[in-house]
């Protein structure tokens, strides 16, 4: 599947219609999406006839692109019910079959490298600290062979001293930074449209 197609089912999934705040939900832009998949598979080969996880999958657009390029089988982990729902229709739309578990990613129970790869845009740790780096060092717990992730710009060494250093990865590596689009979703955001530089990272667990 070429990239511009790709984007293209991306584009027209359901998103948030009640974003909530303290779970820091924002939709992963088609744009975005389709870039980290791609690469992940037409680069390094990390997709297709592969066990992938997307976690904090929201309206499961990561996953989604993943079953798109033709992963083995998609696991999709949120703790947001609503979300989950939004992505169980985005993905019989598509005639795709995701599992989809409804969980906090901290309580997961997983025991040893049951995935492949893992997926993921987290929060970015603005509203709970450190929530992000939750998602990293599990991310990592599980994945036999690689874990790419968005992260913010500002927090690329604090990123890569944890990965390294606290959770074991045998390498960490920036890919390309990108423009995250946040649009206008939340009372306190004074602009309609704001750009945040973030990093794709791929990790090697």
């Amino acid at each position: 599947m070429k990239l511009k197609q790709l984007e293209g089912y991306i584009g027209n999934l359901n998103q948030f219609s009640n974003p909530k705040i303290d779970l820091e939900q924002y939709p992963t832009g088609a744009h975005i999406a389709s870039r980290l998949l791609y690469t992940a598979e037409n680069t390094f080969g990390d997709i297709s006839g592969k066990v992938v996880a997307d976690f904090g999958c929201g309206c499961g657009t990561l996953g989604i692109a993943g079953a798109l390029l033709g992963a083995e089988h998609v696991v999709g982990i949120d703790i947001d019910s609503q979300s989950l729902e939004i992505a169980s229709l985005n993905a019989a739309d598509l005639e795709l079959d995701i599992n989809l578990i409804w969980c906090d990613i901290k309580n997961l129970k997983w025991r040893g490298k049951i995935v492949d790869t893992v997926v993921m845009n987290p929060p970015f740790g603005t509203r709970k600290k450190g929530s992000d780096m939750d998602f990293l060092f599990m991310a990592l717990k599980v994945a036999s062979q690689a874990v790419y992730s968005l992260h913010k710009t500002t927090t690329r060494d604090h990123v890569r001293r944890a990965a390294l250093r606290d959770f074991n990865a045998k390498s960490a590596e920036v890919l390309c930074e990108l423009r995250f689009d946040v649009s206008q979703l939340y009372k306190y955001h004074k602009k309609k449209e704001v750009d945040i530089a973030v990093d794709l990272w791929r990790f090697v667990p």
